[in-house]
């Protein structure tokens, strides 16, 4: 399994479309087992997606995101937790321990869907 990260000094970077790098985690039975940094080398926005399904990338995980890019993502096959904050390293961990924290509702708020979050997503 691959694992992306939008990635900025360590931290989880807060804008899917303006990312200038990911952090990619190779995972096998729960566990990293090698990781590196990425460039996305000018990609922005819809166009990560492609970039991401290019690496193999099954899941992202990012801090705010978009409705197109959502989109996007959901073509490629790429599943993704949104409203991530903090260390990148430590998200992974516990993306893979099954204790992410992430907002369901990241997606939902200023796109005029609700997606059963009851309108309130704060995103």
């Amino acid at each position: 399994m691959k694992i992306a990260v939008t990635y900025e000094a360590g931290i989880v970077f807060q804008h899917f479309g303006h990312t200038a790098a990911f952090k990619i985690y190779e995972a096998e039975n729960g566990e990293v087992k090698n990781d590196w940094v990425v460039d996305t080398a000018g990609h922005g926005h819809g166009a990560l997606a492609g970039f991401l399904q290019n690496l193999g990338v099954n899941i992202l995980i990012c801090g705010g995101i978009g409705g197109g890019a959502q989109a996007a993502l959901k073509n490629a096959g790429i599943q993704f937790y949104g409203g991530v904050h903090g260390d990148a390293d430590d998200v992974v961990l516990d993306y893979l321990n099954g204790t992410l924290r992430y907002n369901p509702c990241v997606q939902c708020n200023h796109h005029g869907h609700d997606h059963n979050c009851g309108g309130n997503c704060g995103q």
